[in-house]
C-alpha cells in the first residue's frame, strides 16, 4: 500500500526546500522527493577547472531548442537544487516590480498580488537565509519592515575604491544582499572564510546560504519530514474526476514507485515542472496536467543576461568580489524613458577559466597578454528584464524530451545599459576598449543553455484563461496541486530571483499550514 503523507514537495531548491522548512515544525508529514543526491564534498568544489571547464557537477540532461539541435543546459541536480551554485545574490524584486510596466520591447504583466504582501515574507526570508546588507543605499530599494539581519559584507580595496570612484561621479553603489554566514568581527568562528569560489561553485565549508544548508537539513532533523535523493518524478496521476492528485510516480533505482500527498507541491524548476505537468496529460487533462488553458511551458523568462571582465590599470586581488550593485538604471533615465536594469559583480575570474585563450589574447593584444588578465579583471554582471511571450515555451517532443524554444526579446535595454557602463569605465579606473565578455572563456555554448534564472512557465494570475495557478499558488483546475518554485512568476524583473522564490515558499507555507488545520 502507498504510503500517505500531509504534503509531497517535489524538488528541494529555493523553494522546495524553503517550503519543507516552513512545514517542518508543524509535525505534519512532509515529503521530499529529490532527483539528485547530497553533492560529493570533495575538492573539485572549489578546482576552477572542474567546475567551468570540466562541467564536473552539470547534468548530463540533454534538452533540444526549438529548431531541434540538442544542447546541455546548465542545470544542477542535488539536494539544494540550483541555489548549491548561486552566487547567494538574494534582492529583492523592486515595489514597480509587481504592476505592469512598459518597456521597450513591449509590457511586463502585473502580478496579482502586490509588494505589500510579499513584503513580510521578504523580511522571513532574508532572516532565514542570513542575508548581509544594508538598508537606503539604493534609490530604487523597496520599504523593508526590518533591517537586514546581518551587516553588509564589506568591499575589499579594489572594489571600494570602484564604489568610492562610482559615488564620485554620481552614481549609487550599493552594497549587495548576499547570503554568507559570515563573521566579519570574529573572522575566527566565522563559517566563511571569504574564498575565490563561491559564485557558481558549491561551498565545500558550507558557508554559502544554500537551501541545501539552511533549509533542508534543519528541515530533516525533524521526524514528520522525509528526503528521499535520486528519485526523479516522471508524471503525476489524479483520481478519475481529475480534480486530485492521487499518485506521484517516479523512478527509484530503476523501478516505479508511487507516493501519495493529501498536498501535492511541485518545485522542480520552471522547465521540469511544466515538463512533470505535460507529461501528466489524461482523459481529464488531454493537454497535460491543470493545462486547459494551454499556458504550461509557455512565457519561458530567463533574464538577458551579459557578464564581461573589465581590464582595470592596476591589479585587482579581491578574493570575494560580489559586494557591490547599481541601480540607477533600473527603471531608466533623462535619455531612455524605460527600464534597463541592473548591475553587479560576479566572482572574480581566474586563469583556469581563459579556455578560449586565442580569442582573449586577441582583444587584449598588445596592451596586455593573456598572464595579465587574472591579476587586472574586473568582473561585472548586467541583467536586463526578457518580456513574456507565449512562444517562448517548454514543450515535450513525441519521445517526452524537453524543447525550450525561445526568441530572445527587448534586448535595446542592454544595449542602453551596456553603453552606460562602457562610458564610465574610464573614470572607474579600468581600460574601456579593453572588456572580454565571459562567455569566450566559460563554457557556455548558447545563451538557451544558461538557464539558472528560468521562470514563468507555469504562472499564477486570477484568471484560469490566462494563468495556470491563482494566487495561492494552487493549480486553478486542481483541489490539491501547487507550484512553488520560479515558474509561478508572471515576469522576472532585473534582478536575481532566488530570494522571491523563497519569500514565496514561506507565503504558501503560511496558507498551506492553515489550510491543513
Amino acid at each position: 500500500m502507498t504510503e500517505q503523507y500531509d504534503v509531497v514537495i517535489v524538488g528541494s531548491g529555493a523553494g522546495g526546500g524553503t517550503l519543507a522548512n516552513a512545514l517542518a515544525p508543524s509535525g505534519r508529514r512532509v515529503l521530499i522527493l529529490e532527483r539528485g543526491d547530497w553533492l560529493p564534498r570533495e575538492a573539485e568544489n572549489w578546482d576552477a577547472e572542474a567546475v567551468f571547464v570540466d562541467n564536473r557537477y552539470v547534468s548530463p540532461d540533454q534538452w533540444y531548442d526549438g529548431d531541434g539541435k540538442p544542447f546541455q543546459p546548465q542545470v544542477h541536480y542535488f539536494v539544494g537544487g540550483a541555489t548549491k551554485f548561486y552566487g547567494a545574490a538574494l534582492y529583492r524584486l523592486r515595489e514597480r516590480d509587481f504592476a505592469e510596466l512598459k518597456h521597450h520591447g513591449g509590457i511586463s504583466p502585473a502580478w496579482p498580488i502586490g509588494y505589500d504582501v510579499m513584503e513580510p515574507y521578504y523580511t522571513r526570508a532574508e532572516q532565514l537565509y542570513q542575508v548581509h546588507g544594508a538598508r537606503g543605499e539604493d534609490p530604487t530599494d523597496p520599504p523593508a519592515s526590518a533591517p537586514y539581519p546581518y551587516p553588509p559584507v564589506s568591499h575589499e580595496p579594489r572594489i571600494q575604491k570602484l564604489f568610492d570612484d562610482m559615488a564620485a561621479v554620481g552614481l549609487h553603489p550599493f552594497h549587495a544582499p548576499c547570503g554568507v554566514m559570515l563573521d566579519e568581527s570574529r573572522p575566527a568562528f566565522s563559517a566563511c572564510i571569504r574564498c575565490a569560489t563561491c559564485d557558481g561553485f558549491p561551498c565545500l565549508v558550507h558557508a554559502k546560504a544554500d537551501a541545501d544548508v539552511i533549509a533542508v537539513r534543519p528541515a530533516i532533523e525533524h521526524d514528520n519530514v522525509t528526503l528521499l535523493r535520486n528519485t526523479v518524478v516522471r508524471r503525476l496521476e489524479t483520481d478519475p474526476t481529475g480534480r486530485t492528485v492521487t499518485a506521484v510516480v517516479a523512478e527509484v533505482d530503476g523501478a516505479e514507485q508511487r507516493f501519495s500527498g493529501d498536498i501535492v507541491v511541485l518545485s522542480a524548476g520552471a522547465v521540469n515542472s511544466a515538463k512533470i505537468l505535460l507529461a501528466s496529460a489524461n482523459d481529464r487533462h488531454p493537454r497535460g496536467l491543470a493545462n486547459s488553458s494551454d499556458q504550461v511551458g509557455r512565457h519561458f523568462i530567463f533574464h538577458n543576461s551579459r557578464a564581461f571582465l573589465a581590464v582595470s590599470t592596476e591589479k585587482n586581488d579581491t578574493r570575494f568580489q560580489k559586494t557591490l550593485a547599481m541601480n540607477d538604471y533600473y527603471f531608466g533615465d533623462a535619455d531612455f524613458d524605460y527600464p534597463m536594469g541592473n548591475l553587479q559583480m560576479v566572482g572574480k575570474s581566474s586563469a583556469p577559466m581563459y579556455r578560449g585563450e586565442k580569442p582573449v589574447e586577441t582583444l587584449l593584444a598588445p596592451t596586455f597578454a593573456l598572464r595579465d588578465v587574472a591579476e587586472h579583471a574586473v568582473d561585472f554582471w548586467l541583467s536586463t528584464e526578457d518580456l513574456p511571450d507565449p512562444d517562448n515555451r517548454v514543450t515535450l517532443d513525441r519521445d517526452g524530451n524537453v524543447v525550450l524554444s525561445h526568441t530572445p526579446n527587448n534586448g535595446e535595454p542592454m544595449e542602453q545599459l551596456y553603453r552606460r557602463v562602457k562610458k564610465n569605465l574610464g573614470k572607474l579606473g579600468m581600460h574601456p576598449h579593453h572588456l572580454i565578455p565571459r562567455s569566450i572563456y566559460m563554457k557556455n555554448d548558447i545563451p538557451v543553455a544558461g538557464c539558472a534564472h528560468q521562470a514563468g512557465t507555469v504562472r499564477f494570475g486570477n484568471d484560469p484563461e490566462t494563468s495556470v495557478l491563482d494566487p495561492d499558488c494552487k493549480a486553478h483546475e486542481l483541489d490539491n496541486l501547487y507550484v512553488v518554485d520560479t515558474s509561478f512568476f508572471p515576469s522576472i524583473g532585473a534582478v536575481n530571483p532566488a530570494l522571491t522564490a523563497m519569500a514565496n515558499a514561506l507565503r504558501v507555507g503560511d496558507h498551506l499550514l492553515e489550510r491543513l488545520g
